[in-house]
């Protein structure tokens, strides 16, 4: 009889730790907020000569659109576009999410489509945000000319290599693009990136930057190369997921 109780009470603790387990979950789940189809959404913002090297790059000319049936994923992708007589140009857009000043950890999830990728010499992937004391600018790109991935070193105010590969992506293909992220109340920290289903680990962490703004955004660039021929990407099913 005695073995018969121990043996219920080792059930008992096995299902009790598993019933925790599982409402830290679905509370950690139902915590979490995900901002769907950004690529859909109106307000995108963008400039040309702050996209390039101190905010003082050449300037080219640019445009975006929604509601491309094709190429698209979800029958509604949006399209930017470069283009332009100088070398190494480049455009940046985003779109304003709000505020998110308690979130801890961020999930950047896309796919993107290039016809010419032979043009760019780089895209960038970006999420930002700020507390309106602290800036942490998620920075990330493909740096297709040198053949890896990048992050922005923030406070150093410079792109660091990865040393994790990043070659010229397949024409007139769909591409899936993740980037995790984490922050502290003044360090960030690249967590991982996963292209096409490869992860890769990153665990780069920087200081982040003073900053009165307050925001949550992301963000996408296109870098045109020494060539400065004009091409087009196509991004769909954005969404930022934060907790």
């Amino acid at each position: 009889m005695a073995q018969i109780a121990k043996n219920h009470c080792s059930i008992f603790v096995v299902v009790l730790a598993v019933t925790v387990f599982a409402f830290v979950a679905d509370r950690s789940a139902s915590a979490q907020t995900v901002k769907s189809s950004i690529q859909k959404m109106s307000g995108w913002q963008s400039c040309s000569t702050c996209a390039g090297a101190g905010g003082a790059g050449p300037t080219s000319h640019i445009s975006t659109a929604a509601g491309v049936a094709s190429p698209s994923m979800s029958g509604n992708s949006r399209v930017f576009s470069i283009a332009g007589t100088k070398a190494y140009a480049d455009a940046l857009w985003w779109k304003q999410l709000g505020a998110a000043n308690s979130a801890t950890h961020l999930v950047y999830d896309l796919y993107f489509y290039l016809k010419t990728p032979q043009y760019a010499q780089a895209i960038e992937f970006d999420s930002n945000q700020a507390n309106g004391h602290m800036r942490w600018i998620f920075g990330t790109q493909c740096d297709i000319a040198r053949g890896r991935w990048d992050v922005y070193a923030n406070a150093e105010g410079s792109w660091t290599s990865t040393g994790i590969a990043c070659g010229r992506p397949s024409a007139f293909k769909w591409h899936h693009l993740t980037w995790e992220f984490s922050r502290t109340s003044t360090k960030l920290t690249f967590v991982s990136v996963t292209l096409d289903g490869v992860k890769h680990y990153v665990n780069r962490t920087y200081t982040g930057k003073a900053s009165s703004v307050n925001e949550l955004n992301v963000a996408f660039q296109l870098d045109q190369n020494s060539s400065h021929v004009a091409y087009s990407a196509w991004i769909d099913n954005v969404s930022l997921k934060y907790w």
